[in-house]
């Protein structure tokens, strides 16, 4: 069998993992297929994997005792689906499913639990999962004190910067989800973020043609936990850029941000 390289993996989160505590890791690790809606994570359910995303975007999904439901937070390369085993949690009331296809590498829970005894991948997975808790604080803030158009080009620049190139395969019904509103409401603002000229939004796709813009649009309810994630996780070095694209001062688009995604 193949040994598995780190430097060869796509999920920034095993990237950076101590290498001793990879090679620990890499023997259990299975490449596996995401197609959209598969579930990664059933709610109220034991989570019997954990899954690094090597490509794609996961979608985490709360929803109320009536039915109503709200995305709370992306899943990408940057990160785990299941991550709530690192804090001893078997199941949650969250699901977690793919929104967009790709690809990850997945272990089982009971296999990928004693790497939780070395030192320093615990810290490095528990850093992580305060990312995951601040991305969900800015998004109450987003949600309370920025308007509809703000908070949908926060979602967009987030979506950004997990999926290459500068198409987004994001449904209106899906961006309804994320913001929690009306699908007719999220056309409205696809159309104001148009106007600005950030965007370009066709059927089932969006496209970014002004990442600066859509920086400048979002103001400052995107960025922070991006930057958290940096200042903790990411390891400094070429192989790896920043976790936006094109920071945070936005230089536009792809022709920068590409070469910087690992």
């Amino acid at each position: 069998m193949t040994m598995m390289m780190q430097s060869g993996v796509k999920n920034r989160l095993l990237r950076s993992f101590p290498r001793d505590a990879f090679e620990l890791l890499a023997p259990l690790l299975e490449p596996i297929d995401l197609p959209v809606n598969r579930s990664l994570v059933r709610p109220r359910q034991p989570i019997e994997h954990v899954c690094f995303l090597e490509s794609g975007l996961a979608s985490m999904v709360a929803e109320s005792a009536d039915g109503k439901s709200v995305e709370i937070r992306h899943i990408g390369r940057e990160g785990i689906a299941g991550y709530p085993v690192v804090l001893g949690v078997e199941r949650t009331p969250n699901k977690t499913f793919m929104q967009v296809p790709g690809h990850g590498l997945q272990v089982a829970t009971e296999d990928f639990l004693p790497i939780l005894d070395h030192p320093e991948a615990r810290q490095l997975l528990l850093r992580y999962v305060h990312t995951c808790e601040l991305q969900l604080a800015h998004s109450a803030l987003a949600a309370a004190k920025f308007n509809m158009h703000q908070r949908l080009a926060r979602w967009l620049l987030m979506c950004h910067d997990r999926i290459d190139g500068n198409d987004l395969p994001l449904t209106h019904e899906f961006l309804a989800l994320m913001l929690g509103v009306r699908r007719a409401s999220v056309t409205d603002e696809l159309h104001i973020l148009e106007g600005m000229h950030a965007i370009r939004s066709t059927r089932g796709n969006v496209r970014i043609t002004d990442r600066s813009k859509l920086i400048e649009i979002a103001g400052g309810c995107y960025g922070v936990p991006e930057q958290e994630y940096e200042r903790l996780i990411e390891i400094p070095g070429p192989q790896n850029g920043s976790f936006p694209r094109a920071k945070y001062e936005g230089a536009d688009s792809i022709g920068i941000a590409s070469s910087n995604m690992p």
